[in-house]
């Protein structure tokens, strides 16, 4: 099958604003794209990229004082399966897992593990290790936050989220990163694209989504604690400790978030003309 993603975002800076934005497909999907109108700026400025040290390719960017606009429109392959699961997996002990995972062991901005540490091991010490006991740190978050987008809090982090029961996609995954952290599973936070594909069709406007990953048996693997389902479609964008780490933008000024679209539908068009001004380049 075939998704056509991308975006139109739009500030307002008073001056000249220095900007890191994240919004490139993961690397691991980079092979999956087909066609592609790769970044482009109203009015044109001149990008540069980099990778951060989780992996993530970012863009820097100078906007300008008034109205700059981002734009980005692809279409992907997938392979229409839902995420994976292997409830044989067991896990790995902490002394056993490779170097370049512990930091996902470890507190972070909004993932306070110290918090929650106790807590944690009261609800799932009696769980089997492994995927099962990832699993039920998914059904314990999915009924204990009550999801709705007038909840939504930038400031929120897992121990609030635990505290006030409510939140976004961002806070389900915040709080079962955590708790994973305090049960000595690697977890970390992902952000991406996660389209109506394959579920009723939402009245909501499109968003980005949060979800995680954690390391089990040398691989990381996908758990989505605000659906608590397997979801067809995922296209990661960034993964890191926490939101901090893949937020979509960091202005080194005043900016004003003026337009927010996001769009992902499956698609048979191979060339779908992005915003009806041009055609995607195909990739052989």
């Amino acid at each position: 099958m075939f998704i056509r993603l991308g975006y139109t975002i739009s500030f307002v800076c008073d001056q000249p604003t220095p900007m890191m934005l994240m919004l490139d497909v993961h690397a691991s999907r980079r092979k999956d794209v087909v066609a592609e109108l790769a970044h482009r700026t109203t009015p044109p400025l001149a990008l540069t990229h980099y990778f951060d040290d989780f992996g993530n390719r970012c863009t820097r960017v100078v906007a300008p004082a008034g109205e700059t606009t981002f734009h980005s429109d692809l279409i992907v392959s997938d392979s229409g399966l839902p995420d994976a699961v292997r409830p044989e997996l067991t896990g790995t002990p902490v002394e056993a897992l490779p170097a370049e995972v512990l930091v996902y062991l470890l507190g972070s901005r909004y993932c306070e593990t110290d918090r929650l540490v106790c807590k944690a091991w009261e609800l799932f010490s009696h769980t089997p290790p492994g995927w099962a006991r990832v699993q039920a740190i998914c059904d314990f978050v999915h009924q204990h936050i009550q999801f709705g987008y007038e909840h939504a809090d930038s400031k929120r982090g897992a121990w609030q989220g635990f505290e006030d029961r409510r939140g976004v996609c961002r806070d389900f995954a915040h709080l079962a990163v955590t708790l994973c952290r305090c049960m000595n599973i690697p977890a970390r936070y992902c952000t991406g694209y996660l389209g109506d594909i394959g579920v009723a069709k939402s009245d909501a406007p499109m968003d980005f989504s949060a979800w995680f990953e954690v390391w089990l048996n040398g691989a990381w693997h996908t758990f989505d604690a605000r659906h608590n389902t397997p979801r067809i479609g995922r296209v990661l964008l960034a993964t890191g400790r926490d939101a901090s780490d893949v937020a979509i933008s960091n202005t080194f000024g005043p900016a004003h978030l003026s337009r927010f679209e996001v769009w992902t539908d499956e698609t048979e068009n191979y060339a779908t003309p992005f915003l009806d001004t041009a055609p995607l380049a195909l990739i052989a």
